[in-house]
């Protein structure tokens, strides 16, 4: 089984990648920012993680670099499932918790406002189609599901707060559509794993809050991940 990772941030996917002992693929997208580490597990198996790089010394984040990465991880590795590992912003309101993770029950965009008929209304929210193992996925691993919502900007406007209210949105980040979106275009499998940094609802500073806890939720993440390839490699036997 060829499994392949997408990771926004280094540090978000250093305790898997050092858990697992990966090994960095040099020049393996060109000139372009992304990174790819992978291991040969056993047999046919090879674990992939590839992360979007960095531009002007910082992570890249965000939709552009998240479609940018996964286009060319599919083009490249043709890989049989892609899973989006990250962090994510989530709702105190809902039970949501510092580090607590969960599996996609769905995705979509959250601030992607385009007026007109309901064909453009439809395409500009996405609300794209996750793997059909994600709930099967859950369920072994004992983790709740959550609807995920994605934007372009780490806080949140009044406007974008209605449209994931409206859509039942629980999690808040800024790369599962986008991956998704890729993913339903080359008709390739996603499922997004996702750990809470910050609590929208919390009152604390998003910036401040996410940079506190983004080393736990990263090792949270890491945790859940391992468990996640163990399972998928298991019922492939």
């Amino acid at each position: 089984m060829n499994i392949c990772y997408i990771v926004a941030k280094e540090a978000e996917a250093a305790p898997f990648i050092e858990r697992f002992n990966v090994e960095k693929v040099e020049g393996a997208f060109g000139s372009l920012p992304c990174v790819l580490y992978q291991k040969q597990l056993d047999g046919e198996n090879v674990l992939h993680i590839v992360v979007n790089g960095t531009q002007h010394g910082s992570s890249l984040i965000g939709c552009e670099a998240a479609t940018l990465t996964t286009l060319k991880a599919i083009e490249t590795l043709h890989p049989d499932i892609v899973i989006n590992s990250g962090t994510c912003g989530a709702f105190k309101k809902y039970g949501a918790e510092i580090g607590k993770v969960y599996i996609g029950s769905g995705v979509m965009f959250h601030d992607r406002r385009v007026m007109g008929d309901d064909e453009w209304g439809t395409q500009a929210l996405g609300n794209y189609a996750l793997s059909a193992r994600s709930k099967e996925v859950a369920d072994a691993l004992g983790l709740e599901m959550a609807k995920v919502t994605t934007g372009s900007s780490l806080d949140m406007q009044p406007c974008d707060l209605q449209i994931i209210e409206e859509n039942g949105g629980r999690l808040k980040d800024m790369e599962a559509a986008a991956v998704a979106f890729v993913c339903s275009l080359l008709k390739v499998p996603c499922m997004l794993v996702k750990s809470v940094t910050d609590l929208v609802d919390g009152g604390v500073d998003t910036f401040e809050e996410f940079s506190r806890n983004l080393h736990k939720a990263s090792h949270e993440l890491s945790k859940v991940n391992v468990k996640l390839v163990d399972y998928l490699l298991s019922v492939e036997c």
